[in-house]
């Protein structure tokens, strides 16, 4: 993932961890939201329903005036966090405290914490630490299956990946912080990062298989958000990347693999993606593949992307569709941070 990019335009599951997850991921699959006296979905503002499904990011490590209007504008459901934002745990717990106090204590505060090389917050090394400084969604564990010269070496587990996966998501969710599957269908066969290159994987179905068992585990114990990757699978979608493949996060990762929750892309401001389409488009197109949340890690992304889909989605009653499909998804999934 690549933070701050500018813009260029046009063990197996355990039965207690299924169980908490599932009182966050409970009925994501669409529909109207969960909590009690809530308004329909359907009666939300067209831009509060889409601002839903939009993670912006920031400069400095005091919250700027144009994110705390978004954020009580209802235009962005949260932040994501880099090392640049955060200098302490006291300074990050008092950003943390601005973003939720605009929000109106339901952001969604992201970071990507793997560990090792991988730490937007030094000063945090265990789940508890991660909570403590006010995150709420940890962009991990990674669940992709390393194989030799692969990019993601000391980035994946080694062993038995799919109980590692587990056994880590099971840690962040005691600790309050919400796990996130990385980089779906797997990204371990890689040996350049989409962040700097387009990626594609030649693996055929059969042999795609082995890097899907961590993600399979792990979406059988309820974890509630799937990172989709931007690399190309041939044998799986030969046309589209797979945070914009319809065959992917529909076919394969709802209805083959049972996943019911979250869909985020990875990074929009990726090369992989800014080689095929401007920042905005590839939004759209991820939006229409069935990708719920859009994570920007480029400051000036949202002020194309947002008014980019707004009008889009106003002429098209698909686009309509599929943003208050996702809006349910988020609206149940921010529900629990309330509990």
């Amino acid at each position: 993932m690549r933070d701050f990019r500018p813009y260029r335009g046009a063990n197996h599951a355990s039965l207690g961890l299924a169980c908490a997850l599932a009182l966050i991921a409970a009925g994501c699959g669409g529909g109207d939201a969960s909590e009690p006296g809530a308004p329909p979905v359907d009666s939300v503002p067209l831009r509060e329903q889409l601002g839903s499904l939009l993670v912006s990011s920031f400069h400095g490590t005091t919250l700027p005036g144009y994110m705390k209007r978004r954020l009580r504008a209802r235009e962005t459901v949260g932040a994501v966090l880099f090392g640049p934002n955060v200098s302490d745990a006291a300074g990050a717990r008092r950003l943390t405290a601005a973003i939720q106090l605009a929000a109106g204590d339901d952001a969604l505060v992201m970071t990507d914490q793997e560990g090792g090389a991988v730490s937007q917050i030094p000063f945090a090394d265990t789940a508890e630490e991660l909570a403590d400084t006010g995150v709420n969604v940890n962009l991990a564990p990674v669940a992709d299956v390393a194989q030799p010269g692969s990019v993601m070496a000391g980035r994946a587990f080694a062993g038995d990946v799919p109980a590692e996966v587990v056994a880590a998501s099971r840690e962040l969710l005691d600790a309050g912080v919400m796990p996130t599957l990385k980089h779906f269908p797997g990204f371990g066969r890689a040996t350049e990062n989409t962040d700097d290159v387009p990626v594609t994987i030649d693996a055929s179905r059969d042999e795609l298989e082995t890097d899907l068992q961590p993600f399979r585990a792990a979406i059988e114990a309820g974890v509630p958000l799937v990172m989709a990757s931007h690399a190309l699978y041939p044998a799986l979608d030969s046309e589209h990347i797979a945070s914009q493949s319809p065959a992917i996060l529909r076919d394969l990762l709802r209805d083959e693999l049972g996943f019911d929750g979250v869909v985020i892309t990875d990074s929009l401001e990726a090369e992989a993606v800014l080689a095929r389409s401007s920042v905005e488009i590839a939004a759209e197109q991820s939006l229409a593949a069935g990708a719920d949340l859009l994570l920007m890690t480029g400051r000036g992304s949202w002020i194309h992307v947002f008014p980019h889909l707004l009008r889009r989605a106003r002429t098209s009653p698909a686009l309509r569709a599929r943003i208050a499909e996702s809006a349910a998804r988020v609206r149940r999934l921010r529900s629990g941070l309330l509990d």
